[in-house]
């Protein structure tokens, strides 16, 4: 363990038990991994929270790392995951929490502080903008915007098809996905890729890449194959085959997030292309938007491509909460 100040153990919660890294004594800040990652991605964070005074935790999500891998795919619904994530706040010995989220543990979060409001008293994301809860399933939206064209959550869509594929040689899988979402990515490589056919896997037809991006060293990757390994990709990408689901069990969410709240991503994201509409309408939604930063030259994994960016914004953020005893 290249962090040692980080411990880990497992908790239950839920009817599951989640394994957690976690440092520092304080109020309790929750921070939520994406896909395809760990607790692992916060490993940046753990020590500027700890030395601020506060409790600082990432777990493995359900069906990553040394967590509980349920085999029902509809037991990765957002609202069996925000259960977790609720239920680790007084597993842990706290009352309420501050919960911070990239990628798929940005939806997470921000769903936290939405259907849980006196549990969470601020909420953080990374990439993935606040948005309300769409009119119309989002895979139906997804088919029809993508019709004839290959999608990548699409393709994650039957069970054990992407499984095969990322399985079959999970660190040339992650290293392509990595570097592919990552500010370093040369796009001129990824010219035609809107023109795939809706039966094209992810993998094969994108280059190989010479060397690991910056911010990715040889023992970061080596411990991401290393949970992969253990875990498997299904539990990962069953968060995928549930947005219908979430979407039917959250019929009458709220649409505003009330309490004080961070975005912050990079300018070089894909996702922060694709919603665009939701970052431009954050404030309206979250009129107490305390922090929202682009952070110039980076891409998806933003706080492992600029941690030192990310931590300061976070550090601010919870400055702004008031005092951390």
């Amino acid at each position: 363990m290249p962090f040692a100040d980080i411990r880990e153990r497992r908790v239950a919660t839920n009817g599951i038990e989640l394994n957690i890294a976690e440092q520092g004594e304080g109020p309790l800040v929750l921070m939520l991994h994406g896909f395809p990652e760990s607790w692992y991605s916060w490993r940046h964070q753990f020590a500027p929270l700890a030395a601020a005074g506060y409790h600082a935790v990432a777990p493995d999500m359900r069906g990553y790392g040394k967590s509980d891998r349920p085999q029902a795919i509809d037991a990765y619904n957002q609202v069996e995951v925000m259960s977790d994530i609720v239920g680790l706040i007084p597993a842990l010995g706290h009352e309420t929490a501050v919960v911070i989220g990239h990628d798929w543990g940005a939806p997470t979060a921000w769903g936290c502080a939405l259907h849980h409001p006196h549990k969470f008293t601020a909420v953080g994301a990374l990439s993935v903008p606040f948005s309300p809860r769409p009119e119309a399933p989002p895979l139906d939206t997804m088919k029809a915007m993508f019709k004839g064209r290959f999608f990548y959550q699409l393709y994650f869509q039957q069970p054990g098809v992407a499984e095969a594929e990322f399985e079959r040689d999970i660190r040339l899988a992650l290293s392509k996905f990595l570097y592919l979402g990552s500010g370093q990515a040369d796009l001129s490589q990824l010219s035609g890729l809107d023109t795939k056919p809706a039966d094209a896997d992810l993998l094969s037809d994108l280059p190989d890449f010479p060397a690991l991006p910056a911010w990715l060293t040889e023992t970061d990757l080596q411990f991401y194959v290393d949970e992969f390994t253990r875990s498997g990709f299904r539990g990962p990408l069953n968060y995928y085959r549930n947005h219908n689901l979430t979407w039917e069990l959250t019929a009458g969410a709220p649409d505003r997030i009330e309490q004080p709240a961070m975005f912050v991503a990079g300018e070089k994201d894909g996702v922060i292309l694709m919603a665009a509409e939701a970052l431009q309408r954050m404030p309206e939604r979250v009129p107490n938007l305390l922090i929202n930063e682009l952070i110039p030259g980076i891409g998806h994994w933003t706080q492992q491509e600029a941690p030192e960016t990310v931590n300061n914004a976070i550090l601010k953020f919870l400055k702004k909460l008031g005092p951390a005893s």
